[in-house]
């Protein structure tokens, strides 16, 4: 077969000349992300040459350089000027290293928190600048919320307020939907959904004003079902298409919104095993006795060992997401979702594109596998499980060896 002549040396010339003056205005940083795309368009490369006609191969190439470039190139960032931000659930984690950071940046760093004298607030109020200024905030509270909307819009008169870091996030129980009391429902949505929306749109005439930012901690577990997370990734959901309706209504306007949507990492209420203990027992003291009788308390002991066991894989650095939300701030196009976090790209790959089952199993390997719930264990009064749980490899019989008395 008669294959095509390749370009000329100087065709050649020309073509990597223009490469060259596309990477020096990336301001790219040479380490193994750069190195991975360099010689992957290598080998679509030596493949384009074999395979296809110039003018295609040539087309192939600059679209997969392009695309290369513009994920691995600096964003391009605004000054921090004399911009201030309002940060949400600075009492620890996310929201307490974001205000670190961005007071250290040079913003005017407006931090919110369930108590002023709490060991978080304490710590910003000696590590950070005169600048940054603690407010008392309960986001089920409407008082509390009236109060920081009229103290933000008084102490930004000069500045005006550029941005808004929902941040703070609430969920008290791990467990299946049916054994979450409504109450737990309830509370995640007051915090993680009305919360958000009642101080977003207080705070919506500044944000207009200084065609400003929206930033919101999200989770994963609004994006699949996450087992045992039902009342926290329900309210998380609630609040992504909240942020997206936002995104596009504001869009006139100038207002960007982003969602940061993080892995598992080790924030101090992943860390305190204590307190979830004490909300497993009292989750079980509070359960009605027909759930206890049908489910077993074994059961509630597994699924507890495997949340547990699941935290032990979380990262201990927090940085990729206070990176995430300060690129959100900055970028001048800033992304509409991040995703900080490990094995992240892998879970929503096959969230969205291999069958049901095996994203159930994934799930349940990742994160919390369940074991059959006592009325369904061989040997018990009308035990009949589904044809799904028992030809389910994942779903033990009875509680994991981890957890076993």
């Amino acid at each position: 077969m008669e294959r095509w002549p390749w370009p000329s040396g100087g065709a050649w010339l020309l073509v990597a000349a223009r490469a060259l003056l596309q990477l020096l205005r990336s301001d790219l940083r040479l380490g193994r992300p750069l190195l991975a795309a360099l010689a992957l368009l290598a080998a679509l490369d030596w493949l384009c040459q074999r395979l296809l006609p110039p003018p295609a191969a040539l087309a192939v190439l600059a679209a997969a350089g392009w695309i290369a470039l513009s994920r691995l190139a600096r964003p391009q960032r605004l000054p921090v000027a004399t911009r201030a931000v309002l940060i949400t659930g600075c009492d620890s984690g996310f929201g307490k290293e974001t205000a670190k950071k961005l007071d250290s940046m040079g913003f005017t760093v407006l931090a919110t928190v369930l108590e002023l004298n709490s060991p978080g607030a304490i710590e910003l109020r000696t590590c950070c600048s005169p600048r940054l200024r603690l407010l008392q905030l309960d986001l089920t509270k409407p008082g509390d919320i009236s109060r920081v909307l009229e103290f933000t819009k008084a102490h930004t008169t000069s500045t005006g307020l550029w941005g808004l870091v929902n941040n703070a996030g609430h969920n008290e129980v791990v467990a299946d939907a049916e054994l979450s009391p409504v109450a737990t429902f309830r509370s995640c949505m007051e915090v993680n959904f009305f919360g958000a929306l009642e101080l977003t749109k207080g705070l919506l005439p500044l944000l207009r004003s200084s065609r400003g930012r929206i930033v919101t901690v999200g989770s994963p577990a609004g994006d699949m079902p996450y087992p045992c997370l039902g009342a926290y990734g329900t309210s998380k959901a609630a609040v992504a298409l909240l942020m997206d309706t936002f995104s596009c209504e504001l869009l006139p306007w100038g207002v960007k919104v982003s969602i940061i949507q993080p892995g598992c990492f080790k924030t101090e209420s992943v860390r305190n095993v204590g307190q979830w203990e004490k909300r497993k027992q009292l989750l079980l003291a509070n359960l009605p006795q027909e759930l206890l009788q049908a489910y077993g308390k074994d059961y509630i002991e597994h699924l507890h060992g495997q949340f547990l066991r699941s935290l032990r894989l979380a990262m201990s650095d927090l940085s990729p997401v206070v990176d995430a939300i300060t690129d959100a701030l900055l970028a001048a196009r800033p992304r509409r979702r991040y995703y900080p976090g490990q094995g992240l790209g892998l879970m929503y790959f096959i969230h969205y594109y291999l069958p049901e089952g095996l994203r159930r199993r994934f799930l349940q390997a990742f994160f919390i596998s369940h074991c059959l719930p006592r009325a369904l264990q061989p040997g018990q009064p009308g035990a009949t499980p589904s044809q799904d749980a028992a030809q389910d490899p994942n779903l033990s019989v009875g509680p994991s060896p981890a957890v076993a008395r």
